[in-house]
């Protein structure tokens, strides 16, 4: 599969697992973004995309977790 899992980066610097093959991410209004999954799960967070590794399949996020 060619979906990449997506991250939290916490203030210590470390990654917390969000999603697991994500298959969509959508911007939305106040700083948000949605999260789609292969299998049509949904999370919403407060954060923004620090870094995104195509080849490694990852996805950085930074922000607040809502």
């Amino acid at each position: 599969m060619c979906q990449s899992n997506a991250y939290l980066l916490d203030s210590s610097g470390d990654e917390k697992l969000l999603m697991e093959d994500v298959s969509l991410i959508t911007p939305l209004p106040d700083g948000e973004v949605e999260l789609v999954g292969l299998f049509g799960d949904r999370l919403t967070i407060k954060a923004g995309i620090k870094e995104m590794d195509l080849l490694k399949h990852r996805i950085i996020m930074s922000g607040t977790d809502s």
